[in-house]
């Protein structure tokens, strides 16, 4: 977001909170950022808000707009301001400047509104034009659940109408494609509250999409030279001690006791590879290792939070980890990011940006370590001359990463692979190998993941084609219905066939019209229906229609296998 939409959007979200306190002024203000797509303010309303105030609301806002009221900012002292909102009946704000360090404020005032905000702003609020409410939601106060919940109405704002036009063209088609509309609709996964929210269970056609995208990954790292391995899901706490994740993750573990004995549902695989490598004398003839694991992991995500496939309790990574010697690594990372592109491509995706993170505030090992790691980390990027940008501070308390996000057909970007370097938990661990001269040395470790969450990628596969996937990925890729029930006979055996050279095909012979069946076909997103009647059943061939594309003409059953195991092994 440029510096300039940032403060549109922050004007925006001030002239929606005036314009709530107008027409309900016993309504209590917490904060309201500008974000990627727009704005929100979280607020506390003296009654319910329903998504029928928002045109009120909007219509309002639109007023203040035309008033152009300039944007004026001043200061006030902590204790200054303090007093001045808590006469406003305004205890958040109260709170937020407690939390400031400076001994001064700053204040927005537009007409008859003043906030407690560092700005910038536009000169006036008649610069706002093109705006839309967009819905509401809960929030906790600060993300705690144990905090008050308040109303979060978002918004978004553009300088063209045009421009606002299209996002809400392209908000309405994601609508459309919402991976939890349609993984309902498409029978592939559930997640069902009494058992745990976060927690997904996936239907045959779900488990039979999965399980492509599993093989694939096995073929992949096989060919790639990387062994599979299967780590327990539960480790004695002190191993998550040792590794750091106790300090720093512990409040997102599941932390229990058993026989005096304190245990921990692994939240990343990243230990149990490295038990796996200390528990033999390794030399330096095996490296690089390679260690692949489809590994399911636990995270104790607040509630709040949950989304989908998206953001999930338990969910299943294809990770990895690398043991090399210091000469072999950047030559691993290289083919780490070769190894993301290909795998890009095959699922669709062409275009994705790469965000490089740095050093956090709390952090395992040393500095040098951790610059020293950051350096190689951007030289291979460089090599590749792959364009980045910097997090600073967002890296892993072990390592700094690199993370690569793939750009979707609607133009949204999705967070999937990851590779980290770690010089720190090789340490921790007293891993070793034995050089050349019979010497000990640490290793260095990549951790990496080309997928990130398979659920993730579920969710992001299921949106970037709504539902409709290619052949090689469709969890049925053609369905049979026969004309009659004399057909069934001819249907039943050409779905044998069928089944035995490895397609993945359905059976409708239910009593409804041809037409019914069809489009019951296309509204399940199939990629071929395999009409049978009785001219077919004679010859021996089948009337074949593709989906949103129709009748095709008849072919032989060897002419139909060829085409889609020709679009299987194109990927298409």
């Amino acid at each position: 977001m440029s510096d300039e939409l940032h403060k549109l959007r922050h004007s925006a979200a001030h002239i929606l909170a005036q314009a709530v306190k107008r027409l309900w002024p016993g309504t209590k203000l917490a904060i309201g950022p500008p974000i990627e797509e727009g704005f929100y303010y979280d607020i506390a309303p003296p009654q319910p808000l329903t998504d029928e105030d928002l045109p009120k609301i909007e219509q309002e806002m639109a007023k203040i707009i035309k008033g152009d009221i300039p944007f004026q900012q001043s200061w006030m002292s902590k204790e200054e301001a303090s007093s001045f909102f808590e006469k406003r009946g305004e205890p958040f704000k109260q709170e937020i400047i407690r939390d400031i360090p400076d001994p001064k404020v700053s204040i927005y005032t537009n007409g008859d509104f003043v906030d407690l905000c560092e700005g910038p702003h536009m000169n006036s609020t008649g610069e706002v034009k093109a705006f839309k409410l967009t819905s509401l939601a809960g929030a906790y106060w600060r993300g705690n659940e144990r905090n008050p919940q308040l109303t979060r109405v978002y918004g978004t704002a553009f300088f063209k109408p045009e421009e606002l036009e299209n996002f809400l063209k392209v908000r309405e088609e994601a609508k459309r494609r919402d991976h939890r509309k349609l993984g309902q609709s498409l029978k592939l996964f559930s997640i069902l509250e009494e058992a745990g929210a976060g927690f997904v269970f996936y239907h045959p056609k779900g488990a039979v999409l999965r399980q492509i995208i599993e093989e694939y990954s096995r073929r992949q790292h096989a060919s790639r030279g990387y062994q599979p391995v299967i780590t327990p899901h539960i480790i004695r706490s002190d191993i998550w001690v040792r590794s750091g994740h106790y300090d720093f993750y512990k409040p997102n573990m599941y932390i229990f006791r058993i026989e005096e004995q304190e245990w921990g549902v692994k939240p990343m695989n990243c230990p149990g590879h490295i038990l796996i490598y200390k528990s033999a004398l390794r030399s330096y003839r095996e490296l690089p290792l390679r260690f692949f694991e489809l590994g399911t992991v636990y995270r104790n995500e607040k509630s709040g939070v949950l989304h989908g496939l998206l953001r999930v309790r338990g969910f299943t990574q294809d990770d990895a980890h690398i043991f090399c010697r210091l000469t072999q690594l950047e030559a691993e990372i290289e083919a780490v990011l070769e190894f993301i592109q290909a795998a890009m491509r095959d699922f669709g995706f062409s275009e994705y940006r790469v965000e490089m993170s740095t050093r956090p505030p709390e952090f395992l090992g040393d500095a040098g370590q951790w610059t020293r790691a950051e350096e190689i980390l951007i030289r291979v990027l460089k090599a590749r001359n792959i364009v980045y940008t910097v997090s600073p501070g967002a890296g892993a308390f072990y390592g700094p990463k690199i993370d690569i996000h793939i750009k979707d057909t609607l133009g949204r970007y999705w967070q999937c692979a990851t590779v980290q370097l770690d010089f720190v938990l090789p340490q921790r661990f007293d891993l070793s190998y034995v050089e050349e001269n019979g010497q000990e040395a640490p290793p260095v470790m990549i951790h990496r993941a080309i997928f990130g969450s398979l659920e993730r990628f579920l969710g992001t596969l299921i949106e970037q084609y709504a539902g409709a996937f290619p052949v090689w990925l469709a969890p049925v890729q053609a369905v049979v219905i026969p004309l009659t029930k004399d057909q069934e006979p001819y249907a039943g055996t050409l779905l044998r066939d069928l089944a035995e050279k490895n397609l993945r095909v359905e059976l409708d012979d239910r009593r409804e019209t041809l037409q019914a069946r069809i489009r019951d076909a296309e509204m399940n997103k199939v990629p071929y229906m395999l009409i049978v009647g009785k001219r077919e059943a004679e010859s021996g061939k089948i009337a074949v229609r593709a989906r949103g594309t129709g009748d095709i003409g008849a072919m032989s059953v060897t002419e139909f296998v060829e085409r889609v195991t020709l679009e299987v092994q194109q990927k298409r």
